[in-house]
């Protein structure tokens, strides 16, 4: 009876795991539709960065979110995909940035349209949270809340459900000590 609460947390952040691994994947292709790009600012424009930096990942996230919502034995894998996608979200510019210093997989540059509504700094800034460290922090906290849930899911093994009857046996049968 009381694990259902505990389940149902983590089922929720398994559905926006699920849709954040979507965005994280599909913004570079969807973006430019709306003015929120990076180069090339064209919409369904394939880059090695793109596939690297937002695709992979992205996907990474959305079979993390899918494998948390599954059942709770997958929900400590899901969790730990969805964090390493997450983190890969906010490191993997720097790190690709070192490790291939050629720039075929760099994620371009943020696009700042004349018509937008924000100064061009703030619509990099956006741009950059929405696409990557934002996106990866939201993303590393919710695999890590998934695996936090799961773990303990699987310590308590089964305790929680136990517990109601136990209690109703006290009170109906009085202590044994």
């Amino acid at each position: 009876m009381h694990s259902q609460p505990i389940a149902g947390r983590g089922r929720a952040a398994g559905a926006l795991l699920v849709l954040l691994g979507a965005w994280g994947a599909l913004v570079p292709f969807v973006g430019p539709y709306f003015g929120y790009a990076y180069t090339p600012d064209k919409a369904w424009a394939y880059t090695s960065g793109r596939l690297v930096l937002s695709v992979l990942p992205g996907a990474l996230v959305f079979l993390g979110g899918l494998l948390v919502l599954a059942s709770e034995g997958s929900a400590v894998i899901g969790g730990f995909f969805a964090a390493v996608g997450g983190t890969w979200f906010i490191l993997g510019t720097e790190i690709l940035a070192v490790a291939a210093p050629g720039g075929h997989y760099g994620p371009g540059s943020p696009v700042v349209t004349s018509g937008s509504a924000f100064a061009p700094a703030t619509m990099r800034l956006l741009e950059h949270i929405g696409f990557y460290s934002g996106l990866g922090a939201v993303i590393v906290f919710l695999g890590a809340l998934a695996l936090g849930k799961a773990a303990i899911a699987r310590l308590a093994g089964g305790r929680y459900s136990e517990a109601p009857t136990a209690v109703l046996e006290e009170r109906q049968y009085g202590g044994t000590y």
